[in-house]
């Protein structure tokens, strides 16, 4: 195991996350309203850190293995989250504990949304500034934006990418070399955050609000500059540029890179995973309007409509923005949105979840079980459009859901043990690890109930569920680390 390589890149890595608290300390210079210092402190310190950890170990350079790759995956993950961390504990508003201070960072970081913040509008413009650039920082990957930039230091990127990019099939790429993959996909993704920054503004935002909120939807975030989240701008029209462009954000970015280049839409319709992805949504749809109506929940149908697509939208993507308070709805549609979540984005977007292949193929595998019970000494393949599987694919895809489920239990039962209630438990550890946000119970507005070890505890659901359960898992075998 390269140790010495691996620290130097996270030495650079440090590095470079200190700049990013540069902006926040220029926010507070513009608006006046206190949070700079913390942030020039947690610059220096980043970047001393960052630094120390480089310049004795700068000549430690090497191919990076699979195996290194897994582990820096990681620990990019946990080193940087933790280091995001130092400005938000330093803040004398809001006065943060550790564990406040972590949870918030790591959620922000893994785009999972869940906030332990209470009186939001009235937190300095730095603070809600960092906490929306967390989510964007975090929203494709830092390792994606590292696979670009550490090609010219010296370091080899495709088992990088391969960690880190989520979804069942992990080797294709867009381009023949790896860090021009990693650059297209970030000009599409900051082509997205500029066009919905620009149409937040049009459709009535403030610009600081409009870029924020752009942040945090193309990132499939869901943190808000405000406590009743986009309820607060009280706009159809907003809803609207909100649901439009998280669905471009929960389809694959490679599907996008793919419209581009071929220059049809129509490559979106020969993908099987963005036509049942968009089914979802449809169907979500259709069951809460039809449910609102039906309980006379909303004055009138438009309103009944606006409601129901958004929360769809919102919840089953993983945003967990909020125009109302679902948990409050006929008792099948939070549950429902709640379990939705788990499919949640399309493989290589910026949603949570399992991702919508996975649950394809495991309904393809049941019903291929089916027909063998019919059909004893039949073959049968799987194919998703018309492309047939290996069947070690599908054996991975297995594999996957049993952990996610066993770490789901594991989170819960923990969480149980605490002494959460049941409801709250349950949801709490499926907003974390489904990267969603919120929950219901004690957890529909904020985490803030929470005892700081059920917050550690959310935090590692919020890992294992943003490095998709095995990067993570593969470090608890022995196997791993022996040489």
């Amino acid at each position: 195991m390269q140790y010495k390589n691996i620290i130097r890149i996270l030495g650079l890595l440090v590095t470079l996350l200190s700049v990013t608290m540069l902006p926040p300390a220029l926010i507070s210079m513009i608006y006046r309203d206190g949070g700079g210092v913390s942030f020039l402190m947690a610059f220096v310190f980043c970047l001393f850190a960052g630094l120390l950890s480089w310049y004795p170990n700068r000549e430690q350079k090497g191919e990076l293995r699979a195996r290194e790759g897994f582990l820096i995956v990681v620990l990019f993950w946990t080193v940087l989250a933790s280091f995001s961390a130092v400005p938000l504990m330093l803040l004398e508003q809001p006065n943060l504990s550790v564990a406040d201070a972590f949870f918030e960072s790591f959620s922000g970081l893994t785009t999972t949304g869940a906030t332990i913040l209470t009186h939001i509008d009235g937190l300095p413009h730095a603070v809600l500034w960092y906490r929306q650039q967390l989510q964007w920082l975090g929203g494709m990957g830092i390792i994606v934006l590292a696979v670009a930039v550490l090609p010219m230091l010296g370091i080899g990127g495709m088992q990088l990418y391969r960690a880190e990019t989520p979804g069942p099939v992990k080797d294709s790429k867009m381009t023949p070399r790896i860090a021009d993959t990693a650059k297209h996909l970030w000009y599409i993704y900051l082509f997205l955050t500029v066009t919905c920054t620009l149409s937040y503004w049009a459709a009535g935002m403030n610009l600081f609000d409009a870029i924020c909120h752009a942040f945090s939807t193309i990132a499939i975030g869901g943190f808000s500059t405000h406590d009743l989240s986009m309820g607060y701008f009280d706009s159809p029209l907003i809803n609207f540029v909100c649901v439009f462009f998280l669905l471009i954000a929960g389809v694959n970015f490679a599907l996008h890179f793919a419209v581009v280049h071929s220059k049809s839409l129509r490559t979106y319709l020969y993908d099987p995973e963005f036509k049942v992805f968009i089914s979802i949504q449809l169907v979500l749809t259709l069951i809460c309007f039809a449910v609102l109506i039906s309980f006379n929940v909303y004055e009138s149908g438009f309103d009944a409509f606006d409601q129901a697509l958004f929360q769809s939208v919102s919840i089953s993507t993983t945003a967990g923005f909020a125009t109302t308070s679902f948990a409050d709805w006929p008792t099948l549609l939070p549950i429902l949105l709640i379990f939705s979540s788990f499919i949640g984005g399309c493989a290589g977007s910026t949603g949570g979840g399992m991702k919508v292949v996975r649950v394809v193929l495991l309904y393809l595998q049941g019903i291929r079980e089916l027909n063998k019970l019919v059909h004893p000494k039949a073959l049968f393949s799987i194919k998703l459009g018309t492309k047939a599987l290996p069947n070690r694919v599908v054996e991975a895809i297995w594999g996957f859901f049993s952990a996610y489920a066993a770490v789901f239990v594991i989170c819960m039962l923990a969480l149980l043990a605490a002494g959460v209630d049941d409801i709250t438990a349950f949801t709490a550890v499926a907003a974390c690890l489904n990267n969603l946000g919120p929950g219901l119970g004690a957890v529909a507005a904020n985490f803030s109930s929470l005892g700081d070890f059920s917050k550690w505890v959310l935090v590692i659901a919020m890992l294992f569920g943003r490095l998709e359960i095995f990067t993570l898992l593969v470090l608890f075998t022995p196997a791993f680390w022996r040489s």
